[in-house]
């Protein structure tokens, strides 16, 4: 591999500082999903119970894990004084709708990589068979640059395979990250309409 990014040509550069961005925003984001399902839905269904017998037991609890999602969106809805049922659910909207960006973070960079990489590996290859055609002569391959020739060849292929192990991996981790979004989408819809529904019953 370590062959391979040094035979990759000038697109070597641009690649892998696409690989350590790649890494390092997957390593955040690994941390970032693993927090989230490791803690929050126990979280949750213990404040959604507290909440039916004690809203200050279950308002602290959640003022302790305001690292997660749920909870940040839960409080901007308990902490009104006295608000409506149209104001509390308007505020869990709100809340819901700023927590968006958030479980989105790296999107776009995950998904402009995933873009670029192999283009960058296309442009290799095209820079390095363009070293090998001029240092071929044609109508005597005997005096061509042998040396050359096989250098702009490997060139051209190691680029390639670089931009699609770059692309790949993220792609693959992109995907990973979008489908916990959609899940984390439903559970906030999902225990939203649950703390609406003891609100209105308490209210």
């Amino acid at each position: 591999m370590i062959d391979s990014i040094a035979s990759a040509g000038i697109v070597a550069v641009p690649l892998l500082l696409f690989s350590v961005l790649s890494l390092t925003l997957i390593g955040e984001r690994c941390y970032f999903w693993f927090r989230v399902w490791r803690r929050q839905d126990a979280v949750i269904q213990k404040a959604l119970r507290l909440l039916q017998t004690n809203e200050d037991a279950a308002v602290k609890l959640l003022r302790k894990n305001t690292d997660l999602p749920i909870p940040r969106i839960f409080l901007e809805a308990l902490e009104l004084d006295r608000p409506t049922p149209e104001e509390f659910r308007l505020a869990l909207e709100s809340a819901a709708q700023a927590e968006l960006p958030v479980l989105r973070r790296f999107g776009v960079v995950f998904d402009s990589i995933v873009a670029v990489s192999p283009l960058l590996g296309l442009l290799g290859t095209v820079l390095g068979l363009m070293t090998s055609f001029a240092s071929l002569k044609l109508g005597d391959i005997g005096q061509s640059d042998t040396a050359n020739v096989t250098g702009g060849i490997s060139e051209a292929l190691s680029s390639t395979v670089l931009g699609l192990v770059v692309a790949i991996v993220t792609l693959l981790f992109s995907n990973g990250f979008r489908s916990f979004y959609r899940r984390q989408a439903a559970l906030i819809r999902e225990y939203g309409g649950r703390l609406e529904l003891i609100h209105r019953r308490s209210s």
